[in-house]
């Protein structure tokens, strides 16, 4: 493995977060989770806003005084594009032509057309462009795809995955609607990016709405419905506005069902373990009698773990590096994010017309 020097575009608090995690290690609650890497480091930086490069100084980078003198550099050979999304695409085009690779924070453009630049812009010039859609490696999806792909509730019919918090949409550019504000954009991108990767086969219906609780100009929120074609209805939901969250993961199978409730990936399975035992005690209400929604017996289910699943996140830059020396193919490919790109238009496409889109 050779050296590369890496530099931020864009040194804020994502554009950090990489600085800290390729040099120093991953710290999750005060425990170092894993080392930093070998043969890949973040030499500098250039943001337009003077604290952040005194910042970046403080942090042992070289703060550069102009993207052009950061681009001139011969030192480094890969660029991380840490800035509003609006800047993606100019920034990217122009680091490449340069010849520079690229590692582009998400979404890495703003619609299918300015993607396609993009990508056109790597084949032309051999350089690497990557989109750092990192949440690919959370545990509580890879959880939640271990399940459905090692069918461990029977036939899942039904996942619903959830992103809720109360805080509305943080007062910088994401609440600017040229800027790619809003969530479909800053959540929605990651949670359809998940659906995509988990589930197998086409996506032949999206039905779509947004939400503007604390702003008219950018969504808050969304509720996006994806039809797979093997039946399969997926939910994908972002909520600004809520102030009892539901859980992170909810899936529904033949033979059972299980939770994930949040980020730590703390949750559970109930399975069927007895389908001939299926009569029930009608249960009262005020109303009256049900039977139908009587619990089961419990010697008919069994509370079960998740199954267990651990992932690195120093993948995606491992992967990123032998890309660069032509060792491997990058797992985030164009295809993919392409695909992704056009699902996000579709879900606004459906939450305008108010109606289903074909999409596959």
């Amino acid at each position: 493995m050779k050296d590369h020097n890496m530099a931020v575009i864009g040194f804020g608090g994502m554009g950090n977060w990489h600085r800290e995690t390729i040099n120093e290690g991953v710290w999750l609650s005060g425990k170092l989770e894993s080392e930093s890497f070998k043969g890949l480091k973040v030499t500098g930086s250039f943001d337009i806003n003077e604290k952040r490069q005194a910042f970046a100084n403080e942090k042992g980078l070289y703060a550069y005084n102009s993207m052009e003198e950061l681009l001139l550099d011969q030192a480094l050979d890969i660029i991380l594009i840490a800035t509003p999304n609006e800047f993606h695409k100019p920034i990217a085009i122009k680091a490449m032509e340069a010849g520079k690779h690229v590692v582009c924070e998400k979404p890495a453009a703003l619609g299918s057309a300015e993607l396609q630049e993009m990508i056109d812009t790597s084949v032309k010039t051999g350089k690497i462009f990557a989109v750092h859609q990192n949440r690919r490696w959370d545990e509580d999806y890879l959880t939640a795809k271990k399940i459905y792909e090692e069918n461990l509730l029977g036939e899942i019919f039904r996942i619903e995955s959830r992103v809720h918090g109360s805080r509305g949409i943080p007062g910088d550019w994401r609440g600017n609607p040229e800027s790619g504000g809003g969530m479909v954009y800053d959540w929605g991108v990651h949670i359809l990016d998940q659906a995509l990767q988990m589930i197998p086969g086409k996506v032949k219906k999206v039905y779509a709405a947004t939400t503007n609780v604390i702003t008219s100009l950018v969504d808050d929120g969304f509720y996006a419905e994806l039809t797979f074609d093997n039946g399969l209805q997926y939910i994908a939901e972002v909520g600004t506005s809520n102030f009892i969250t539901l859980p992170r993961w909810y899936v529904l199978g033949r033979n059972g069902t299980a939770v994930i409730e949040d980020f730590s990936g703390k949750g559970k399975m109930t399975r069927i373990t007895d389908w001939s035992k299926n009569d029930a005690i009608p249960i009262r209400t005020a109303s009256g009698l049900t039977k139908t929604m009587a619990p089961r017996t419990e010697e008919t289910i069994k509370e079960e773990s998740l199954p267990s699943v651990e992932s690195d996140i120093r993948e995606f830059y491992n992967n990123v590096i032998a890309a660069i020396e032509g060792r491997e193919e990058l797992i985030i490919s164009h295809e993919s994010v392409m695909r992704t790109m056009k699902l996000i238009e579709t879900v606004f496409r459906s939450a305008k017309s108010g109606l289903p889109e074909q999409f596959e």
